[in-house]
């Protein structure tokens, strides 16, 4: 079971290599932050386009630097069942504390194909698993009837990620999925609306640069200080939606990058942001910078 601030890692890069040294001070940065855990290579992490070598180099790194303080949940989906088998059991053998599914993607799977996908993998590993619906990204969701299947029958199945954008999906999981099933938001300008009717955290990508901040959201939230929680997510509203103006990781990216925390490096098909959207994006964060002063 996964509850709390989860940091949906970039990967750094420099002259299109991992930048190692630049990934340990993220990691550090997330520590000091007060996370609950990391996910090194999930969708964020531009994972489709690392190597199968380079995922496991992130995913021994993110491991060897977290060194048991926070929890580090390995992205190792895939569409095609066979590839995300063998990602997830070789993350297990590195020592990671669970992995991240993401819905296969492109092929367009029915739901009992979706069943199937999920449950081969869960039939071959012992690591506890959380599955990822993010419909808008996959072209198929993970549809709440399959999600409560899977999550009765296979008992390390313990948690969804669940970026659907839907209060109504939340609300239905919480009611129908079993009492030790989690379920984390998987849109930082969600989070709040989620944790309102049942989840218990977020998969984030605002806690790259703000990890403090986001587990402090979650946190109060969880321990009953609900009004404390809104004027946090109220402060980053404009902030949470900005930072997904062009394609997600290269906001995130260009803001550690104005930062000195690494290149602001993406690799192809992603791109540099336009001038417009980078200005729009200064504008928001220097506001957000002064009402956190």
């Amino acid at each position: 079971m996964f509850a709390g601030t989860f940091t949906a890692l970039v990967t750094p890069f420099k002259n299109d290599e991992v930048d190692v040294e630049a990934f340990e001070r993220l990691i550090e940065m997330q520590i000091a932050g007060a996370v609950n855990g990391i996910v090194p290579v999930g969708t964020t992490g531009e994972s489709p386009t690392l190597s199968c070598g380079e995922r496991h180099h992130v995913i021994e790194l993110a491991v060897e630097c977290a060194r048991g303080r926070c929890q580090v949940i390995a992205g190792t989906g895939s569409n095609s069942t066979r590839d995300a088998i063998t990602h997830t059991k070789e993350a297990e053998e590195i020592g990671v504390d669970g992995a991240l599914l993401v819905a296969p993607y492109y092929n367009k799977p029915s739901q009992e194909g979706l069943f199937r996908h999920f449950a081969a993998i869960a039939e071959a590993t012992s690591l506890e698993l959380i599955l990822y619906n993010i419909p808008g990204r996959c072209a198929v969701d993970i549809g709440a009837d399959t999600v409560v299947r899977l999550a009765e029958r296979f008992p390390n199945i313990v948690t969804i990620k669940e970026a659907s954008g839907s209060v109504d999906r939340v609300s239905e999981l919480v009611r129908r999925t079993p009492k030790n099933f989690t379920i984390l938001s998987g849109d930082d300008s969600l989070t709040l609306p989620f944790l309102s009717v049942g989840a218990v955290g977020v998969v984030s990508v605002a806690s790259n640069i703000f990890p403090r901040e986001i587990s402090q959201l979650v946190g109060l939230f969880l321990d009953g200080k609900a009004e404390e929680a809104r004027r946090i997510h109220q402060r980053f509203h404009r902030f949470f939606k900005d930072l997904f103006i062009e394609p997600n990781p290269v906001p995130a990216k260009t803001i550690l990058g104005w930062r000195g925390a690494m290149t602001p490096e993406c690799r192809l098909p992603l791109t540099a942001m336009s001038a417009p959207n980078e200005e729009r994006l200064r504008n928001t964060l220097a506001e957000l910078e002064q009402a956190l002063a």
